[in-house]
């Protein structure tokens, strides 16, 4: 089991103001013992996807689509991180719950409503995450039970990569058919023991 093989990595508050590092991930099979920057998302190289708190809950859901992604950082005007938003958020309970508490429209029910806002983010240590293996990784995730996991550098105030599950798999070699997180690591590992 990776548990019993790897064990998580610490994370800790992302820092109020925190900014996002800018510049595909890499589609290289790797195994669970490869270095863990082999599967991270260096945003440094690759744009982030992100969206405006302000924005419909539809347009962030068409750009998730057009990018191909299932995460969308939310940030404010002055490209300070506001929050998170994930497919779960989007294609969950959060919209109608919002929906009937609210007694607004769906077209009224901005990315801010039902994103993960800043304060409660976590992020891993970019430093740990330098010496960490792609094992080490999985099992933080799979601890924290979510599809992916920010890297900020030391000091906590930019965010310097992410982590998604799906791609871990895609570079894993394992076929996902859920965007569960449970089912999800159980498939990888019941994969990776075969």
């Amino acid at each position: 089991m990776i548990r019993d093989s790897f064990s998580p990595l610490s994370a800790s508050p992302l820092k109020p103001g925190a900014r996002l590092a800018q510049s595909a991930p890499s589609a290289r099979r790797v195994r669970l013992d490869a270095r863990a920057t082999e599967v991270m998302t260096d945003l440094d190289v690759v744009p982030a996807a992100t969206i405006g708190p302000e924005r419909s809950i539809d347009e962030a859901n068409a750009q998730m689509i057009q990018r191909g992604v299932r995460l969308l950082i939310v940030l404010d005007g002055e490209l300070v991180i506001v929050g998170l938003l994930t497919a779960t958020d989007l294609l969950g309970e959060k919209p109608m719950r919002f929906l009937t508490e609210r007694g607004v429209k769906r077209a009224e029910v901005r990315v801010a409503d039902i994103m993960t806002p800043a304060s409660q983010i976590e992020a891993l240590s970019m430093q740990e995450v330098t010496h960490a293996q792609v094992g080490h990784i999985v099992a933080s995730l799979k601890e924290s039970g979510r599809q992916h996991a920010l890297v900020a550098e030391p000091g906590g105030r930019r965010v310097r990569g992410i982590f998604s599950a799906t791609q871990i798999a895609r570079q894993l070699g394992v076929q996902l058919q859920t965007t569960e997180v449970a089912k999800t690591f159980a498939e990888i590992e019941a994969a990776l023991l075969h």
